[in-house]
């Protein structure tokens, strides 16, 4: 069971249960029992006989009454804790799933991703070729390692490039219209690179981009690592006229450690998340006037790790290579 992701911290089953949020993964609330205080308040007054016959016997139904409930509350939560666990996130159902739990060293799953190649600098200038050399895309520990790497690099496109990493896509092997899509990701801490977690149109063949549409379920650009952001692109309102929003950590670096990215996608709303916390939603008023709501049909899943471009700056002499970004989980869910 991964509720925590595979590298979280060794709790407890106790400590553990106290860090799971039962609302955030939709299940109600269970109505805390009373305190353990109150049942040695019972068992300590009936020891002592101020409870008097009758009020040993209403002391112990108590006792009894309070137990009952302490116990069916814990079982009510070991029983939410194994059922988001093992695929249902409140009112959502586990639909498709990358644990990335093969052997290290190893190419993630061929029949889940597919890994691009090029350095054509894919729209945006970007400075690096992708690769699917295990240099810069492979499993470890659990995780799914895009990794950026300094070096001179001709690509079979025969463009010559100092920086190489990995790009990889579900298109041609997963995609879904609606839902919630979210990952686990800690993304890498230098100056000049760009990880991404996105979804694209699967009409992008035929459509073209932007008719197709994109979703940007977290980017990050800044230098000090502590913003991303979350954006929607389509016709008449992509790239820099994009309706984007960020969100900043209160403290520390997204760099630190693992958060989980998401969005919550529906009929005329998508709904942006950062370790559960809702910071944006978007509708069509949030467009252009007469510009179209083109997130009616499947988009497929995007992973990838840029160097320099459009919108991050480039590294610099801080930058240290290989820059890493570590993906523990993607997940995708469908409504009930």
């Amino acid at each position: 069971m991964k509720v925590l992701g595979k590298n979280s911290e060794s709790w407890g089953f106790g400590a553990l249960m106290s860090r799971v949020s039962l609302r955030a993964w939709g299940t109600p609330l269970i109505p805390r029992p009373p305190p353990i205080s109150d049942v040695g308040m019972v068992r300590d007054a009936a020891a002592q006989g101020s409870l008097g016959k009758g009020g040993v016997k209403r002391g112990r139904f108590v006792f009894l009454l309070i137990f009952g409930s302490l116990l069916y509350g814990c079982q009510h939560q070991a029983s939410a804790f194994v059922s988001s666990a093992s695929g249902s996130h409140g009112n959502w159902v586990l639909k498709w799933q990358d644990e990335f739990t093969g052997p290290d060293g190893s190419s993630p799953d061929p029949t889940k991703w597919a890994l691009e190649s090029g350095g054509n600098g894919w729209g945006n200038n970007e400075l690096e070729s992708y690769t699917p050399r295990p240099e810069n895309v492979y499993l470890e520990n659990g995780n799914l390692v895009i990794q950026a790497v300094r070096e001179e690099f001709k690509g079979s496109d025969g463009v010559k490039r100092r920086y190489t990493s990995g790009r990889l896509k579900t298109q041609g092997r997963f995609s879904q219209a609606y839902g919630r899509f979210e990952a686990r990701i800690r993304i890498p801490s230098g100056r000049g690179v760009w990880p991404a977690f996105w979804m694209m149109g699967d009409d992008f063949p035929t459509a073209g981009w932007p008719a197709c549409g994109e979703i940007d379920v977290m980017e990050n650009v800044d230098i000090e690592k502590s913003m991303i952001h979350g954006s929607i692109h389509g016709p008449g309102y992509s790239a820099r006229k994009s309706p984007t929003a960020a969100f900043t950590l209160s403290q520390g670096r997204f760099s630190d450690g693992f958060h989980v990215f998401a969005v919550e996608w529906e009929p005329q709303v998508i709904r942006f998340y950062v370790d559960e916390e809702l910071y944006s939603t978007r509708t069509p008023a949030d467009l252009p006037k007469g510009a179209p709501w083109v997130y009616d049909h499947p988009f497929f899943l995007i992973l990838n790790l840029a160097v320099g471009g459009n919108w991050p700056a480039s590294p610099d002499a801080s930058t240290k290579f290989p820059q890493r970004m570590l993906v523990d989980y993607v997940r995708v869910f469908a409504r009930r």
